[in-house]
């Protein structure tokens, strides 16, 4: 079976079709709202909503459509509606581990309290970037998407997207550059 045939046994009420788009599509969900909310109570709620969600809205499905970014736009809209209702403070682990797969193997005690040092800081500037920009910043590098496809899914230009990557890597990098020189943040915060 393919998406467009289970999207349209769905419409047709085929609770089986929704079994195999869940099975198909819920380690994607889940991962992007773990990523998002560092949740694993809420990335479950929000996984099943999502599903929740696909099973009641199926009719305006387009089966010719492409599911997937139908599937990360209601699961972002969730985490919007979650981040609302709470306070956004929590890491992106997730995507941690991709950046610290970048580092080098550790040789030695030294390099591996500096890289848990630099996975922390990179951990907290994630957590001060806009939440549209950890949106694109979880789609591009944790779920591997192209930006055309985060363009779709988010319903938004292909330079916003390029340009929210843009700010977050800059930051992420102004950040790391400051703590290499060894001057500490606040010092520029005060200045």
């Amino acid at each position: 079976m393919n998406d467009s045939t289970a999207i349209r046994r769905l419409q047709q009420g085929d609770r089986q079709a929704l079994g195999w788009l869940y099975d198909r599509y819920r380690m994607a969900v889940y991962r992007t709202a773990l990523a998002m909310t560092q949740d694993e109570s809420v990335a479950d709620d929000i996984l099943q909503e999502a599903f929740i969600r696909l099973y009641t809205y199926a009719a305006s499905v387009d089966p010719e459509r492409p599911l997937r970014p139908w599937l990360y736009r209601v699961t972002l809209n969730l985490v919007r509606d979650w981040s609302r209702k709470r306070v956004f403070g929590r890491s992106v682990d997730d995507l941690l581990e991709w950046f610290s797969a970048l580092a080098a193997p550790v040789a030695s005690m030294e390099a591996a309290i500096e890289r848990d040092e630099v996975i922390a800081l990179v951990r907290q500037v994630i957590e001060t970037l806009p939440q549209a920009h950890r949106e694109v910043v979880v789609l591009f590098y944790l779920e591997e998407l192209p930006i055309e496809l985060i363009a779709e899914t988010l319903e938004i230009p292909a330079g916003t997207v390029k340009s929210r990557l843009h700010y977050a890597r800059r930051k992420l990098r102004e950040v790391l550059r400051r703590r290499q020189r060894g001057v500490p943040e606040l010092a520029y915060e005060f200045t």
